[in-house]
C-alpha cells in the first residue's frame, strides 16, 4: 500500500481539504478550488486512465501549462496506480522539430505509451499525430469516478523527474511512492508545516523537482493552502511575486537565487512604501542553484520597509535524487554563513575560519532532513572530518534506487546505500556546505577554483546580467588548465562598452580567485544555454569561446 497516496486521499476528504486548496489564475482571473474538489475532479479522470488501459506502474507523461488542469491530472496518474512524467515544455525559440524528436527519446526512454495534453500545448496534437504518439486531452479526459485507488507497492515508481541536462541525452530519475512520502515528512518537520495556517505562493515550474513536488505534491497531500502561477506570469512582471504574497497573505515561497536577485532590485525600484506588505513570510527558501549570499543580502534590504524579516530567509540543498529535499537550514533564523580561508580552501581542501577581506563565504546549509544522512568522503571513499573538503554524500529513504536512460536503467545507489551527489563540499556543526560541482571545478596550478566564486565576481559588473555569468574549463584535465568567462549584457553590441566589461570583469575574477580568466567573452541577453528549468549549462557554455 502507498501511504502516499492514502495520506492525500484522506486530507481530501478532510474538513481542511473542504475549504483549503489552490487558486490559479491570478493576475486575471483568479479561481480557488478546494483539496476535495482537486481529488473528485482527479477520481474521474482516473477512471478514464483505467478504462483506457493504464496498468499499475505505468508511465503517463503530462504536456500542459496551466496548473489548474495539471493537479488533477498528476493525482488522477497517481489514484490509477501509475506514474507520472512532467515533459519539458517548448518556449516561442524552440524548434518544434526539434522538441518532437526529444519528446519521443524521453518517451521511449520512460516507456510511457500516453501523454495527457492539455492548455495551450495542445496546439501540438498535431506534432504528436505525425510522431505515433498516443494522447488524451485533459479537458476530454472524464470517466466513471475511480471508486478506490489502485493498489501499488511503496516501491512502484510515482515520479519519473527528469534531470536539468540536454533534453537529447535525457535521464529521468525515478522517484518511488516510498521516496516521495519521507522526503515530504522530512520536509514537513524540518519546515514546521502548518496546513491549518500556513499558505504556499509560487511561481516555480511544475516540470522542475522544486515546483512538482515542494509546490504542489506537499501541499496536495498535506492540504495546505497554495496559490499558483506560472513561471511566465513572474517573468513578465516580477513584482507579482510581492504582491501575491501580500495580498494571500503567504507564509512560504521559494525560488533559486537568480529570482530573488531580480525581485530585489524590482521591489527597491517601487517608491510607494506600502506597495507590499510581506509580514507575512516565515519562510522564504533559496535553493536549487548555487546561494549568493550578495544577491540575499540585496533582497532583505530591499523587502524590509515592505514588512520582510531577515529571519525568513532558509538557505537549502535539494536534488531530484533525494525526490527534493537535502538540508534545510534551521527555520526562521536568516542566513548563516560561514568565511573560510580562501588559500586553505582551494589548496588545502579545508575550511578554515577567516575574517579576512578576500575570505570565501558559504552559507550554512543547515542538518540533513529527518530521514536522510550527508557525509564527505575523499576519493578513496575514506571519511572526511569537520571541515574537511570531500565529496558530498547521502544516504535513506527519500533516495531514489535508480535513474532511467536511453541505454537502460542505471542504479544510484552503492552496498551500502550511499548515494555520490556529485558535490564538493563539508560539513561544520552539522550543518551542510557546498562549495560546487565536482565536474566544473577548475583546477590550476594545484589550487581548486570554484566557478561560482567566478561567476559572482563577474556579475557585480554593472551591465552584466545578474544569473547570467558563466566560468567554464578550458583545456580541461591537461597541465595547461584555463578557463574563461561568458557573460550576457545589454551592451553587447557596443563595442568600447563591451572592451570596458571585459577589464573590469577581468579585474574583479583577480580580485575574487587571484587568477586572471584566459578569455572574456559579451554575449547579447538570451545567448547562454540553459537547460528547460533556467539553469546555466556550464559545459554547453565552452562552444561559446572563441579558440585559442
Amino acid at each position: 500500500m502507498s501511504r502516499f497516496v492514502d495520506t492525500m486521499v484522506a486530507t481530501a476528504a478532510s474538513a481542511g481539504g473542504r475549504v483549503r486548496g489552490m487558486t490559479t489564475g491570478e493576475p486575471n482571473s483568479p479561481t480557488h478550488r478546494t483539496w476535495a474538489q482537486v481529488h473528485e475532479h482527479a477520481r474521474r479522470a482516473a477512471g478514464a486512465l483505467v478504462a483506457d488501459g493504464v496498468a499499475p506502474g505505468a508511465a503517463v507523461a503530462v504536456l500542459a501549462g496551466d496548473p489548474a488542469a495539471i493537479a488533477p491530472a498528476v493525482q488522477a496518474v497517481w489514484l490509477a496506480g501509475g506514474s507520472t512524467t512532467m515533459l519539458h515544455q517548448p518556449t516561442p525559440r524552440t524548434d518544434l522539430g526539434e522538441w518532437a524528436a526529444d519528446t519521443v527519446r524521453v518517451l521511449r526512454m520512460i516507456g510511457a505509451e500516453l501523454v495527457l495534453l492539455g492548455a495551450p500545448f495542445d496546439a501540438l496534437a498535431p506534432v504528436l499525430d505525425e510522431r505515433g504518439i498516443r494522447y488524451r486531452l485533459l479537458e476530454a479526459l472524464d470517466g466513471e469516478p475511480l471508486a478506490e485507488p489502485v493498489e501499488v507497492p511503496e516501491s512502484s515508481p510515482a515520479l519519473l523527474q527528469l534531470t536539468s541536462g540536454s533534453t537529447a541525452d535525457p535521464k529521468a530519475v525515478r522517484i518511488t511512492h516510498g521516496n516521495l512520502w519521507s522526503n515530504a515528512q522530512g520536509m514537513r518537520v524540518a519546515a514546521q508545516l502548518d496546513p491549518e495556517n500556513d499558505r504556499m505562493v509560487s511561481w516555480l515550474p511544475l516540470f522542475h523537482d522544486m515546483g512538482m513536488v515542494g509546490f504542489l505534491t506537499v501541499p496536495m497531500l498535506l492540504g495546505i493552502d497554495l496559490v499558483k502561477v506560472t513561471p511566465a506570469d513572474f517573468l513578465g512582471r516580477p513584482t507579482l511575486w510581492p504582491d501575491l504574497i501580500s495580498r494571500y497573505r503567504g507564509t512560504i515561497t521559494a525560488a533559486p537565487n537568480f529570482a530573488y536577485a531580480i525581485v530585489a532590485r524590482r521591489m527597491a525600484g517601487v517608491e510607494a512604501d506600502d506597495a507590499f506588505d510581506l509580514s507575512s513570510l516565515r519562510i522564504a527558501l533559496n535553493g536549487a542553484e548555487p546561494i549568493d549570499p550578495a544577491a540575499v543580502r540585496a533582497f532583505v534590504s530591499a523587502g524590509e520597509r515592505f514588512g520582510l524579516r531577515p529571519e525568513c530567509v532558509l538557505c537549502a540543498y535539494g536534488m531530484a535524487e533525494t525526490t527534493l529535499g537535502v538540508a534545510f537550514a534551521p527555520v526562521f533564523t536568516g542566513m548563516a554563513v560561514d568565511s573560510v580561508d580562501q588559500e586553505e580552501l582551494a589548496a588545502g581542501r579545508r575550511a578554515v575560519p577567516s575574517d579576512a577581506p578576500d575570505a570565501r563565504v558559504f552559507p550554512l546549509l543547515g542538518p540533513p532532513l529527518p530521514g536522510l544522512e550527508v557525509q564527505v568522503v575523499d576519493e578513496s571513499g575514506a571519511v572526511r572530518g569537520e571541515r574537511e573538503v570531500g565529496q558530498l554524500r547521502v544516504r535513506g529513504e527519500a533516495v531514489t534506487p535508480g535513474y532511467l536512460t536511453v541505454d537502460g536503467p542505471l542504479a544510484t545507489q552503492d552496498a551500502e546505500g550511499w548515494l555520490d551527489t556529485g558535490d564538493e563540499g563539508y560539513v561544520v556543526d552539522g550543518q551542510v556546505v557546498v562549495c560546487g560541482r565536482r565536474k566544473d571545478v577548475i583546477i590550476m596550478g594545484g589550487r581548486n577554483i570554484y566557478p561560482t566564486d567566478i561567476e559572482r565576481a563577474a556579475t557585480s559588473v554593472e551591465g552584466v546580467r545578474a544569473g547570467n555569468a558563466v566560468a567554464v574549463r578550458l583545456d580541461a584535465g591537461t597541465r595547461r588548465e584555463r578557463f574563461a568567462v561568458v557573460v550576457e549584457s545589454r551592451l553587447a553590441d557596443q563595442e568600447d562598452a563591451v572592451r570596458d566589461l571585459q577589464k573590469q570583469i577581468s579585474a574583479k575574477v583577480v580580485d575574487a580567485v587571484g587568477l586572471r580568466p584566459f578569455s572574456i567573452v559579451v554575449l547579447p541577453p538570451g545567448s547562454l544555454p540553459k537547460t528547460p528549468s533556467g539553469k546555466l549549462r556550464r559545459s554547453a557554455a565552452t562552444t561559446l569561446v572563441p579558440a585559442s
